[in-house]
């Protein structure tokens, strides 16, 4: 049965019975080689949460799409083919949400929407939801399987190819189910996600009313080259073992790290006019480590000179042998020491690039050389691109979050980003009119953080833009980190302020405020 006689079918409104659903089995697309290999009713029940999301209320009855876009042997002797499915609510809104993936994607993620969203994945919403595994299989679901890098349409899909398809794909099976498209559309992701979320306005332009970008990973060849400098930094003041290599993380004692972070806290905690243990006046924030060198040899409640300058040195940011910064520095902040999840900058651990380094030099150039000039990076690159005016044009909206603890891609990159924008389109005050950056203090890579409040509702916030023309000056946060608390995040430039009295855990009692003041 072909796409239209589907619409056809479904025209009469919102499916009633399982046959429904189950038509869908026989769903063509035009000129897509498509297999449809499951269209069932899925009855209400839990969610079981997912990436950056609780596992919140009962997801509502809905149809459950899978398949696959051009099944294929690869030239590897793979099997590929851009996997998907596709959640169909009983309740529809009329909204469309795809879900960005995370890592080297390769698994087709449950179409729940649970990024981003606060308490309320989009499906309990009536949000119809699409994901995809943008074009591979991983092995054994692994997150950073690579091996299909290898074969150049697996590399094309996963880098920007496969996100357009899948969506032009499920908007067509959201349209016969329902008999009618979507009335608004929206893609929301973080880290790989948030790069395919800044794809889909720079690729994709008319295909999304409002987008969420988090944590975006932009230009990971030199974010690991920046988090490797700040680790050869610190080895270059570690102890070492009997080969000569550093021992991972003994440049700092645990000590030395607690009065890192309580001497932060000291010096920036308090500029948002409230002592919580949270820095929200991150940008203005003028710590020096400096401040802490011993004034003789190193002791308990000081750092030595040496380890003063390799902190300096590795916060700042990778530089090449003419001067020029290869990718920005980092923030001082709160969740540096974490060692759950990604682990700190300042702590030791594995991390999604692999154990830390024992290395005790870099080469810089050679290294951002190779990053810069990766051919297949370059295929999704979402760091250069800054035209986006047919994107603002049908009234396109675009949200950023950045965790300021992100020991993986630094918010100041993203903030560069952003200010790269304002270069291209009229100033950041006339970017701010179609676009807003959000940075949760204390939080790491897209969610965590034992001193963060990391649940918030992007989402919502995109949909009152596009759909009510509500530009959102704040985002109101909570996290498992402080039960009772909840703030505002503010978008920049402007900063969370407290007003001066009533309860210190209550958002309702902080502004925003232009920086400076």
């Amino acid at each position: 049965m072909t796409s239209l006689l589907l619409m056809l079918l479904f025209a009469a409104g919102p499916p009633q019975n399982q046959n429904r659903c189950a038509d869908l089995l026989k769903f063509q697309s035009p000129g897509m080689k498509l297999e449809i290999t499951r269209a069932e009713p899925v009855a209400a029940g839990p969610s079981r949460g997912g990436r950056g999301g609780a596992a919140g209320p009962n997801l509502p009855a809905h149809c459950r799409v899978d398949g696959m876009i051009d099944r294929r042997t690869g030239s590897d002797g793979k099997t590929y083919g851009i996997g998907f499915a596709v959640a169909l609510p009983e309740n529809w809104s009329g909204q469309f949400l795809q879900q960005g993936g995370g890592g080297l994607n390769g698994t087709v993620a449950a179409p729940v929407g649970n990024q981003a969203v606060g308490d309320r994945p989009a499906l309990t919403r009536g949000f119809a939801v699409a994901t995809t595994d943008t074009g591979h299989q991983s092995a054994g679901g692994g997150a950073f399987d690579g091996s299909f890098m290898n074969d150049q349409q697996a590399a094309l899909d996963f880098e920007y190819v496969a996100i357009g398809r899948v969506t032009v794909l499920a908007k067509e099976i959201v349209r016969a189910y329902y008999g009618r498209p979507a009335d608004h559309s929206y893609f929301v992701g973080c880290s790989t996600g948030g790069r395919e979320a800044m794809l889909m306005s720079q690729r994709y332009p008319s295909y999304f009313d409002g987008i969420v970008a988090g944590a975006p990973a932009m230009r990971t060849g030199l974010s690991n080259l920046a988090t490797r400098y700040l680790t050869v930094s610190l080895n270059q003041v570690a102890s070492k073992d009997a080969n000569g290599r550093a021992i991972p993380g003994s440049g700092l004692s645990d000590g030395d790290r607690k009065l890192i972070i309580n001497a932060i806290v000291d010096k920036c905690d308090a500029r948002d006019g409230a002592r919580d243990g949270m820095i929200f006046d991150v940008t203005g924030c003028d710590f020096d480590p400096a401040a802490l060198t011993c004034s003789g040899a190193k002791a308990d409640g000081c750092l030595s000179a040496a380890q003063v300058s390799a902190i300096k040195k590795g916060f700042a940011g990778p530089k090449d042998s003419r001067g020029n910064q290869v990718y920005p520095g980092w923030f001082f902040d709160t969740g540096l020491t974490a060692t759950t999840g990604i682990p700190g900058l300042l702590a030791t651990g594995n991390s999604p690039i692999g154990p830390p380094t024992t290395a005790l030099t870099q080469n810089t150039d050679a290294e951002a050389d190779a990053a810069n000039n990766n051919p297949v990076s370059r295929l999704g690159d979402s760091y250069t691109w800054t035209n986006l005016s047919v994107f603002t044009s049908h009234g396109g909206k675009l949200l950023f979050y950045h965790g300021v603890s992100d020991p993986w891609f630094s918010a100041k990159d993203t903030i560069d980003y952003y200010e790269r924008l304002g270069a291209a389109n009229g100033g950041v005050s006339k970017v701010r009119e179609w676009s807003r950056v959000f940075l949760s203090p204390g939080m790491g890579h897209c969610q965590g953080g034992s001193g963060a409040l990391d649940r918030f509702d992007m989402l919502s916030a995109a949909v009152d833009w596009v759909e009510k023309g509500v530009a959102p000056e704040s985002v109101i946060a909570t996290g498992n980190a402080f039960p009772s608390r909840s703030r505002p995040l503010c978008a920049l430039p402007k900063r969370t302020q407290y007003r001066g009295q009533g309860n210190l855990d209550d958002a309702a009692n902080y502004q925003c405020v232009e920086p400076g003041k």
